[in-house]
């Protein structure tokens, strides 16, 4: 479990392909430092395993449904990446409950600048905006955002310069691919209104 609080910007060093899948190698001194085998880390919002930590290095093996279903399957050597640890009992939940399971990869539609602040809007599959509401949470790239307005397909977010300044959405522009997993609680709340519906 994680909050969609981003805690370092890692760099990816290597992606090797590994059976079916492929090991990705992310380069961050200050995560690395810490990290051990078995650890549960997000990048991009995808909860990963650590398999190795190696000269300031962190290894994930990624398998082909995950590769197929986010955006680390475009991962080069030089692509920046959202790093999050998971959460510990007792610590401060900044943003909201994210799983770290990717619901679906959206597309960022329009971005538009003002000064130092910017307001995004991803195009997503209609089935996910049924999962949000305007004031609600949805967590791009596993970063932990407050949904301004949700339309059939697509939905608009404000960012502050701090978030585009420490996350990889400081860097996205119209047509980029990313990471979408909407809030749990939606999810929960849908399930319930079609079994209610069906009785």
């Amino acid at each position: 479990m994680f909050s969609g609080i981003v805690a370092a910007l890692g760099t990816v060093d290597q992606m090797q392909p590994s059976g079916p899948g492929a090991r990705l190698v992310v380069r961050e001194p200050k995560m690395a430092g810490p990290a051990k085998i078995g650890d549960s880390i997000a990048v991009n919002g995808c909860c990963l395993t650590v398999v190795e930590v190696k000269d300031q290095t962190i290894a994930f093996d990624a398998g082909p449904e995950t590769l197929a279903r986010t955006n680390l399957g475009e991962c080069v050597p030089g692509v920046r990446v959202n790093l999050e640890t998971s959460l510990r009992l007792g610590e401060e939940l900044g943003g909201h409950f994210v799983t770290g399971h990717i619901d679906s990869v959206g597309t960022v539609d329009l971005r538009e600048d003002d000064e130092e602040w910017s307001t995004f809007w991803f195009r997503v599959p209609r089935i996910l905006t049924r999962q949000m509401a305007s004031k609600g949470s949805v967590a791009v790239d596993g970063v932990s955002l407050t949904l301004v307005v949700v339309e059939e397909a697509r939905f608009s977010v404000a960012l502050i310069p701090y978030t585009l300044a420490v996350t990889t959405l400081g860097h996205r522009q119209p047509g980029d691919r990313v990471n979408i997993e909407t809030d749990i609680l939606a999810k929960y709340v849908q399930r319930q209104l079609e079994f209610t519906g069906s009785a």
